[in-house]
């Protein structure tokens, strides 16, 4: 599954295959509506508005409806719209939600039409910035699924997710490696790449198990032209790669055959295998909150003789005077 449709249809790179509910964009419907909460986001070329459709959950009540909205606000959603379905064929009619008064007949419709909606089902609603929504609404689904048993714990759900962005962009507007800068980009050379290098996708890949990831890797750049490209956007200039990355650059000129990695983390199959959600229950010598190993005592007392070797000093800390 491509990185792009994981959390168009799921919010997550690592989606619960196992957990039936989905999110539904419907910006497109609510983009011209008053209600500058959907509007605002709709008409943003970094927003998004997604709903996700619970079947039989117009039988939540308010408490239970607040309590989630609650939840997507660890995750910096600013609230939950929702609209309960009663009665799919009595249309606008039928439904009961705090936000419906915003909306026309025929927007209410499109919602209740894209979303295959059925009486007694309920409508949640996440509108901010895409991320932002992914996230919320994300987790919002994988709380449902548990909570509403709706997630089958009795089977296994393998995936492959590939083609994730080559960057991604921070709020100040630079692009940072997804990966890694030495994950190869996919089908571009390095000048299409400088070109529109927010478009590019790397030839990188998890393979993820029930809503965990249980390994990656991807193929490494093996071209020195596309390294030095790639170093180019990240903001680090000739002289900069000539001096933390030079032995790189000139190894790849030599002819670099294309190479691959893939790694999988043996402790968290283990703990799904085990049908457990801490990977501490299965770790052999896990540290304990405080970073201390039982199992040797670390860490212990430095010894002053390693830590000359080292030139490295201990000073203690200066207490900090009131104001």
């Amino acid at each position: 599954m491509p990185f792009s449709e994981a959390i168009r249809r799921f919010g997550s790179d690592k989606p619960d295959l196992r957990n039936p509910l989905e999110l539904v964009d419907v910006a497109d419907l609510v983009k011209d509506v008053e209600f500058k909460v959907f509007s605002g986001p709709a008409n943003d070329e970094k927003g998004r508005v997604a709903v996700i459709r619970v079947p039989g959950g117009a039988s939540l009540t308010r408490k239970q409806i607040d309590s989630y909205a609650e939840y997507v606000g660890i995750y910096g959603a600013k609230g939950l719209a929702w609209m309960k379905v009663n009665d799919r064929a009595a249309g606008v009619e039928g439904i009961q939600s705090p936000v419906a008064k915003f909306l026309n007949e025929e927007v209410i419709n499109g919602i209740l039409e894209r979303t295959n909606a059925e009486s007694g089902d309920i409508i949640l609603f996440g509108a901010d910035k895409a991320n932002t929504v992914a996230e919320a609404m994300g987790a919002l689904r994988l709380k449902l699924g548990k909570d509403l048993e709706l997630t089958n714990e009795s089977m296994w759900a393998p995936l492959w997710v590939v083609d994730f962005p080559m960057f991604e962009e921070d709020d100040e507007g630079n692009l940072h490696a997804m990966h890694h800068p030495f994950t190869s980009p996919l089908g571009m050379t390095a000048e299409e790449l400088k070109a529109n290098p927010a478009a590019a996708n790397s030839n990188a890949y998890d393979m993820v198990l029930n809503g965990y990831e249980v390994g990656g890797g991807s193929v490494r750049i093996h071209n020195a032209e596309m390294q030095a490209a790639v170093f180019e956007i990240l903001g680090i200039d000739a002289e900069e790669q000539r001096e933390k990355f030079g032995f790189l650059l000139d190894a790849l000129k030599f002819g670099t055959p294309p190479h691959a990695g893939l790694a999988f983390g043996l402790d968290r199959l283990v703990m799904l295998l085990c049908g457990t959600e801490n990977i501490r229950d299965v770790i052999a010598f896990p540290k304990t909150t405080a970073a201390a190993c039982l199992l040797t005592d670390a860490p212990s007392a430095a010894n002053p003789a390693a830590l000359e070797e080292l030139a490295i000093a201990v000073t203690a800390a200066k207490e900090k005077k009131d104001a």
